[in-house]
């Protein structure tokens, strides 16, 4: 339905948002085609990239390390291997309550 005639000044006003709307959106769509030819660049701020080189640092490192599985059995071998219980429950417990606050 389009409205020629307006005699209410009211719907002049919507009228005229309506078609300035419509403007504005195709200026958009013109905005948009142009933003979609450009090329996109990426920038990395330094901290990104600092934190990109510890990821790969990390990802790099083995799993296991056998000098100090070696050493322990080693140990577990000749009956001298000690084990600190003291410090075992300190692990346990600092765990626990990061385990409750996490």
């Amino acid at each position: 339905m389009k409205i020629t005639d307006l005699k209410d000044s009211s719907a002049q006003m919507i009228q005229q948002y309506q078609n300035g709307n419509n403007s504005a959106v195709s200026s958009d769509k013109q905005a948009m085609g142009a933003a979609a030819k450009t090329e996109e660049k990426v920038d990395l701020s330094t901290k990104a990239k600092d934190i990109q080189q510890a990821k790969n640092a990390v990802t790099s490192l083995p799993d296991v390390r056998q000098e100090k599985v070696q050493e322990i059995k080693a140990q577990v071998d000749k009956g001298t291997y000690d084990v600190n219980a003291g410090k075992i429950a300190d692990k346990m417990m600092k765990e626990s309550i990061i385990d409750i606050f996490a």
